[in-house]
């Protein structure tokens, strides 16, 4: 076993992962991978140093082509930031006037909406606390769950 050619392949991979902190690109952590793999596999064989880096080749090509794609992509969408009336669906609301499937008022978020029950049979009092399921138009649909 070759514990030199291991150490350096690990030392290599430690700080190619260390410099892909500055690029953000995953290139060089896909690399690392390979120089890591690598030291694994140096570590319990005796292969000759041209084998170290055939393997080290595959495993970072295999990686920069299968592996670096599917990362790409996840972290390239930002998160869905929800505005306007999209972003009320869920929040809570205070009954101010009565709800019922005739009228009603509630305060979102320090606004006044019109509102009603998501279920026409259901009546909410003054003072109740309920949850915005969606809107249509300009009322609220809210439920009081249990």
């Amino acid at each position: 076993m070759d514990s030199v050619a291991a150490i350096i392949w690990l030392i290599a991979g430690v700080l190619l992962a260390s410099a892909e902190a500055l690029t953000g690109d995953f290139f060089l952590l896909m690399v690392a991978g390979g120089a890591l793999a690598t030291a694994g596999v140096s570590a319990i064989t005796d292969l000759p140093v041209w084998a170290d880096a055939i393997i080290f080749g595959l495993v970072s090509l295999t990686l920069v082509l299968g592996v670096r794609p599917i990362l790409l992509r996840k972290f390239a969408q930002p998160p869905i930031l929800y505005t306007g009336i999209a972003a009320l669906s869920g929040k809570s609301a205070l009954v101010l006037e009565q709800v019922s499937a005739d009228a009603g008022q509630v305060k979102i978020g320090g606004e006044v909406w019109t509102a009603r029950p998501l279920d026409p049979t259901e009546v909410y009092a003054q003072g109740t606390t309920v949850t915005v399921m969606e809107i249509d138009g300009a009322t609220a649909l809210v439920w009081r769950g249990v």
